[in-house]
């Protein structure tokens, strides 16, 4: 069985394969590489979410290990993601801190139910439209949750989380802009741009964050940190605990929990296929899963939010030259080594700091290019991506991804029926036709090709039923038929009983065992309905039927067999 299809951590194959120090050393620097970036990231979309940074850290290190050490993919690197800041924040201000831990296991639960079920493969069947959609949109409310950051603003209550009201709230509150709040946010998007385009080697976010962080200690400017406004980062992890548990909380946060694990499947998964790209390697996406599921519950309990594959740091962790998930479970403990030894350093952060490193990152989610591309491509695509844009941004991520999936579903639908076709072949006056019928036969045959399902039932049996009056049979091929479902074989079926009450014969050709077993189970067998294996085949049997039953001067139902 390949490995893509087991069971397996991909921990286990490479411990087998051997693990030598030269190994360990090359996951050590992937580890510290992606760690420096996962450090200030991590804090931000807590941050962000409603939480601590504390929050953040804890999912990094938690989560992140155990994704590693269980996952099916060699190179995944997990923890806290921007695409759960809208989710996550949503659930905090409905359920509290408590009821997102508790969604938090519960997205957990379902995820690894998910992967023992094997319905990892299914889950990556997500249009990319709406992919493109819901990351588009997300990256856009990403972007306005910063905005009050950004600029140093003041509200006069708490920051309503509906983009129609942020926005106005806003706009109130931009006379109470810090101008050293505003400076800070632009160093630290300068520094990360101009890094990324001079040196794309360097850790640019961290390196942004050091800067800001070192103006404001040396210079003591007046803006918010994380230890003014969060109070002192903790330098050690907490004793795991349950979060309160009640049947009234769990039916509550189930569709938040249902959201989380829907997304988390999704967005780990992705990673996963792009780990994929970049490394020549295969994943298991049910390990995958397991192991997403394993560290969410026990991120839930820790204290943690909700943890899944990383695009991003998937992608450094790559580009560093990791050799196995070793790498991915040594930057959770680097994490884990720069809280116990940075606390104090960390709190001095400026929020404003942290606010450009998301702001930036909110920006890479808007997919411009993509978006352009579909646009230009296909009206119907361009569609899917705007209504999943909107319901994003304006409605809920859940309802969008289910909209958007529907809608792509129903676009695939229509494109796939446009797809089947009908060729009907006769006998030709040089009487050298390549099916061998004659210019004296009296019959049609109806060659099915494509994908003939329920999308394309309709118009392919409004063709079939147009049996011409010089025709005493037919014969219906599916040599070419790529999938012929239960609704192509009812219409068939109809088809087959219009036809004897006209007093036409009707024989089947081709077809692969389960095509002839869902016939038979529709009652379109032998002797009722004649079935042959190829067109020759079908056309000599149904001149044979027709030259027995000429002295009878038509077909009968008898002669034919009942249906």
């Amino acid at each position: 069985m390949p490995y893509s299809d087991r069971l397996v951590p991909a921990l286990y194959p490479v411990l087998r394969e051997g693990y030598s120090l030269t190994h360990l050393k090359r996951d050590a620097l992937a580890g510290l590489t992606v760690a420096i970036v996962a450090l200030p990231l991590s804090m931000a979309i807590a941050i962000a979410s409603g939480g601590t940074p504390a929050m953040g850290l804890y999912t990094a290190i938690v989560g992140g290990f155990m994704i590693s050490a269980l996952g099916g993919s060699r190179y995944q690197i997990g923890g806290p993601a921007g695409a759960f800041i809208v989710l996550v924040a949503a659930t905090v201000a409905q359920h509290g801190i408590g009821g997102m831990f508790l969604a938090t296991m519960l997205a957990g639960v379902i995820m690894a139910a998910l992967g023992l079920l094997r319905l990892g493969s299914y889950i990556r069947f997500i249009p990319y439209p709406v992919t493109v959609g819901f990351t588009t949109g997300i990256g856009t409310i990403i972007f306005a949750s910063q905005i009050k950051d950004l600029l140093g603003l003041t509200l006069d209550g708490p920051e309503p989380g509906p983009i129609l009201e942020k926005l106005p709230a806003i706009w109130q509150a931009l006379p109470t802009a810090n101008p050293v709040t505003i400076a800070l946010a632009a160093v630290t998007i300068a520094l990360i741009l101009g890094l990324k385009r001079v040196a794309p080697r360097l850790p640019e976010l961290l390196i942004a964050v050091v800067v800001t962080t070192l103006a404001v200690a040396l210079l003591d400017l007046d803006t918010p940190t994380i230890v003014s406004t969060f109070g002192a980062v903790p330098a050690m992890l907490p004793a795991p605990s349950l979060p309160p548990v009640s049947w009234e909380l769990v039916v509550a946060v189930l569709p938040n929990a249902v959201g989380f694990a829907l997304l988390g499947s999704i967005e780990a998964l992705l990673s996963a296929v792009v780990a994929d790209g970049m490394s020549g390697r295969r994943h298991s996406s049910n390990m995958e899963l397991i192991a997403q599921g394993a560290a969410n519950l026990a991120s839930g309990m820790m204290g943690g939010m909700v943890a899944t594959g990383t695009i991003a740091r998937t992608a450094t962790n790559v580009r560093a030259n990791a050799h196995s998930p070793v790498a991915g479970m040594l930057h959770a403990v680097f994490v884990l080594a720069f809280m116990m030894l940075a606390a104090p350093l960390v709190g001095m952060i400026p929020l404003a700091a942290l606010a450009g490193v998301l702001a930036t990152v909110a920006w890479n989610m808007i997919e411009r290019h993509a978006i352009a591309t579909l646009i230009r491509s296909s009206k119907a695509d361009a569609a899917v991506l705007a209504v999943t844009l909107l319901l994003t941004v304006f409605r809920d991520l859940t309802e969008a991804i289910v909209v958007g999936f529907a809608l792509g579903s129903v676009l695939f639908i229509h494109r796939m029926s446009k797809a089947a076709e009908v060729a009907t072949l006769e006998g030709d006056e040089s009487d050298t036709a390549p099916t061998g019928l004659r210019r004296d036969d009296e019959i049609v045959v109806y060659r099915i090709r494509g994908a003939f399902f329920f999308g394309a039932a309709a118009s392919v049996g409004a063709v079939l039923e147009r049996i011409g009056d010089t025709h005493r049979a037919m014969v219906v091929d599916f040599t070419e038929a790529a999938m012929v479902d239960s609704t192509a074989i009812h219409t068939i079926a109809g088809l087959v009983t219009s036809a004897q009450r006209r007093g036409v014969l009707v024989v089947l050709s081709g077809g692969d065992e389960a095509l002839q077993a869902g016939l038979q189970a529709h009652g379109l067998a032998a002797p009722g309905v004649p079935h042959a294996p190829d067109i020759q085949a079908g056309i000599a049997l149904a001149r044979a039927e027709l030259t027995r039953d000429t002295g009878a001067g038509q077909i009968t139902a008898t002669t034919m067999g009942a249906h």
